[in-house]
């Protein structure tokens, strides 16, 4: 982030100095030979990239669980990674981000939900921020956070966001966790208690932040059972908020608000937002709200789950559920789309069925674990174009994988760490465990359904309430 910062700052003056701005002329000062200077960052910032890498949203920069950095993975040894620190840190199921050193973790203590600010090396407190929740789940799940912090990748990297399972949104300051602004979402757009509350990460595009909200109309049922499945929408499945206030721009879409965050992506030099709402898949215009279209994807039954956010190859967008009706792709355009191809509905095997986690896509193969319970649960290699699956692999534990440097690395919901080599001609275990602590405890606990993330060399991973940092690179 600091180089980003550098970068702004010498293109400022060499354009000043262009101009015989005043601003450039002090800049000139301390950046002799403007454009060289630019050259050397330009250097630096490519080594950086491959070096290291925050990971501020969720799957990771670019939202797709592939990490930039060129990392030397050797085979790990039985315990696994070196643990380099490990902490508790509440009750929640989600995984934490990274920006500029600082780790953020969102979780549960008692009624209080909190996020803390860790230094990303040592896992050291350096500020906390809290306030009182009362999210109950109503399947009896645990009643701490669902998604992970936000941070603002902007040139200033000064905000950090963070949605609550009971729709409290924050913005608070990076440096200091002080209060910029908050929205109580539910109770603003009058949202129905879904069955696991808000679990739909945020994402930042410009000056917006593009929230999954699904609001309903004033009086209606406190819950989704209350109103037998089919709460009213009141067009508010999308809502963008202004980053820096937190002023409602616009909000579009009369949809239900998913488990499944956002996408925001470039298509043949266009941006655009993709939404795996409730009831189907919205594309839209992320500047402006202007929806292209909204293609109908899910299962009828009221417990019915999207959780696993689209995945974008070129025009093209795959999407999965593991309630029935299994995965499709669509090809998409200005105004439309194209469906290219789709499970059958009354065909019992799906090319792939996603629960909570999501596809990654590598030179047009998908690669995920394929299941909506842990037994019979499926490690798969699957066309993108085609739905073709070409290897499977029964693994009986649903998974997250994280793609780095032609290497997936595994994480098992009961704490199974793996290092695969996939290809789509066969899937390869490089290393495999089952870390513990010097008292020969696990120490990744079910459940870990948190996608693992990679910062600057360094591996974390949650289990049930701890968090784990491992150093991934070989030594």
């Amino acid at each position: 982030m600091k180089i980003f910062y550098l970068l702004h700052r010498i293109t400022r003056a060499c354009l000043s100095l262009r101009m015989g701005d005043g601003e450039g002329q002090a800049l000139a000062l301390w950046a002799p030979g403007c454009f060289a200077s630019l050259f050397l960052l330009l250097s630096l910032f490519s080594v950086a990239c491959a070096e290291g890498s925050d990971w501020p949203n969720f799957l990771g920069p670019n939202q797709n669980g592939k990490s930039p950095e060129e990392i030397d993975i050797a085979p790990w040894p039985k315990t696994g990674p070196r643990v380099v620190w490990h902490t508790p840190i509440g009750t929640s199921y989600g995984a934490p981000t990274v920006a500029d050193g600082k780790l953020f973790i969102f979780a549960r203590h008692r009624d209080m939900a909190r996020l803390s600010c860790l230094d990303s090396k040592t896992g050291t407190e350096r500020w906390r921020f809290e306030y009182p929740t009362d999210y109950e789940d109503m399947y009896g799940y645990n009643n701490g956070p669902r998604c992970c912090p936000i941070v603002d990748p902007g040139v200033d990297n000064q905000r950090v966001y963070i949605f609550g399972a009971e729709g409290m949104l924050h913005c608070l300051n990076v440096a200091d966790g002080s209060l910029l602004w908050k929205v109580d979402t539910s109770a603003r757009f009058h949202v129905v208690q879904n069955f696991f509350g808000v679990a739909s990460a945020p994402v930042v595009e410009g000056e917006l932040l593009i929230v999954q909200v699904g609001g309903s109309p004033p009086g209606s049922p406190k819950d989704i059972w209350g109103a037998n499945g089919k709460p009213k929408p009141n067009g508010s499945g999308i809502v963008a908020f202004n980053k820096h206030t937190g002023e409602v721009i616009y909000q579009i879409a009369d949809e239900l608000a998913s488990y499944a965050s956002p996408v925001i992506t470039t298509i043949k030099g266009r941006r655009w937002g993709f939404a795996f709402l409730r009831g189907g898949l919205l594309g839209f215009e992320p500047a402006t709200g202007k929806i292209d279209f909204h293609y109908p994807w899910r299962h009828p039954k009221i417990e019915s789950v999207n959780a696993s956010i689209p995945v974008v190859a070129d025009d093209l967008v795959f999407i999965s559920e593991s309630y029935g009706i299994g995965s499709s792709v669509v090809q998409v355009h200005t105004g439309g789309y194209r469906v290219v191809w789709k499970d059958k509905p009354r065909r019992r095997e799906k090319a792939m069925e996603l629960h909570w986690n999501t596809a990654i896509h590598h030179d047009g193969y998908l690669y995920a674990c394929s299941g909506r319970h842990s037994n019979g649960a499926e490690l798969r290699c699957v066309e993108f174009k085609t739905g073709k699956v070409m290897w499977r692999q029964r693994v009986d534990e649903r998974a997250s994988l994280l793609w780095v440097n032609d290497y997936f690395i595994y994480l098992g919901e009961f704490g199974r760490l793996m290092l695969l080599k996939c290809t789509p001609e066969k899937l390869e275990v490089v290393s495999q465990s089952m870390p513990t602590d010097e008292n020969g405890k696990a120490l990744i606990q079910r459940p870990a359904w948190a996608a693992p993330i990679l910062a600057d060399g360094f591996l974390y991973v949650r289990g049930k309430n701890l968090l784990i940092c491992f150093a991934l690179a070989s030594q």
